[in-house]
């Protein structure tokens, strides 16, 4: 009888127990809840490998966070992944470079770690910036990509303004890529240096590439002006090339700038096709077709690859800079 009362004590603490573990949604399994196999088939996934393009419609994001440290006045920026880069940008290595607008001129840069559509970075960057002038700034995040013979090719940007933004310290953003303008138009490689003693700027237009549709009947030429907000102050131009697809100008032109002047001025530069004077028209007067046209300068007047070779200008004193450029309609 002792016997049957413990084994009744027992079955009846099991049955307690079972009950506890069934109400608390227990995750212990253990012999009471039998455990089935999975089905493989079903988790099957893609190979790590494997390139797959993304959703038709789904923009290249940015993974970061901001976090502004009053003790120190420095803004941290937590530089975490990109997701969704595309195909084509897959096998080259993946940079970002940081400012801090509207002033600062020296760029912060970090390298992703690896190739693929979603490249990882897990970088901490560092401006130093008052408490009094950090909610005027705006955060800049340019990406590029960069192929094995170290041409850049200008992904996206993203422009963060801080006002706002820094009430949630440290909280995680995600935020698309605006992307650059893709042109059909041809490129032009240019190189600038500036002598802040000299108060000289001097610019070499070096040749072009892929130009659309050029008139063999006429030469090409470069004109380069530099402006100062909205007015031109100084138009020089090229001499006539063979015109073709690919043309060579390596032409060399200097300009006077004063160093206070750096953020107010821009250099435009037109790819022109003039045509031969007709009868009652002068040389200065003739129609002058443009092949395409593009803009170098501070924040106020360009962004990603102008912007970045205008402010390697500035930080590379008396060293040439050179650079592949897109060519963009004119308007």
């Amino acid at each position: 009888a002792e016997f049957l009362r413990d084994d009744e004590s027992e079955e009846k603490k099991l049955e307690t127990q079972r009950d506890v573990l069934a109400h608390r949604g227990s995750l212990s399994v253990r012999s009471w809840y039998p455990v089935g196999s999975l089905l493989t088939g079903l988790y099957s996934g893609t190979p790590l490998n494997e390139v797959v393009p993304p959703p038709p419609g789904m923009a290249t994001r940015l993974c970061f966070s901001v976090e502004y440290q009053h003790s120190s006045e420095q803004l941290v920026v937590s530089l975490l992944r990109l997701s969704n880069l595309l195909p084509r940008f897959h096998s080259n290595k993946t940079l970002v470079e940081l400012r801090l607008l509207p002033d600062d001129r020296r760029p912060r840069q970090a390298k992703a770690r690896a190739t693929g559509p979603d490249p990882e970075f897990n970088d901490r960057l560092i401006f130093q910036v008052s408490a009094v002038c950090v909610f005027q700034c705006t955060l800049s995040v340019c990406v590029l990509s960069v192929e094995k013979d170290g041409k850049r090719h200008a992904v996206g940007r993203v422009l963060l303004p801080l006002d706002g933004e820094l009430s949630q310290a440290g909280r995680v953003l995600w935020k698309d890529l605006d992307p650059e303008e893709e042109t059909q138009l041809g490129d032009v490689q240019v190189s600038l240096s500036y002598s802040s003693s000299l108060q000289r700027l001097s610019v070499v237009a070096l040749r072009a590439r892929g130009l659309h549709k050029p008139s063999t009947s006429a030469g090409v030429c470069v004109q380069v002006s530099l402006q100062i907000h909205t007015q031109a102050v100084k138009t020089k131009r090229s001499c006539l090339v063979r015109a073709e697809q690919d043309p060579s100008f390596n032409y060399r032109m200097t300009f006077k700038l004063r160093p206070q002047c750096l953020d107010d001025a821009c250099l435009r530069f037109e790819l022109q096709q003039p045509n031969d004077s007709r009868k009652g028209e002068t040389r200065s007067t003739a129609t002058k077709p443009i092949l395409g046209v593009l803009v170098l300068g501070p924040f106020m007047y360009a962004r990603g690859l102008q912007l970045q070779h205008w402010m390697d200008m500035i930080n590379k004193a008396q060293e040439p800079v050179k650079m592949w450029h897109g060519l963009s309609r004119p308007i």
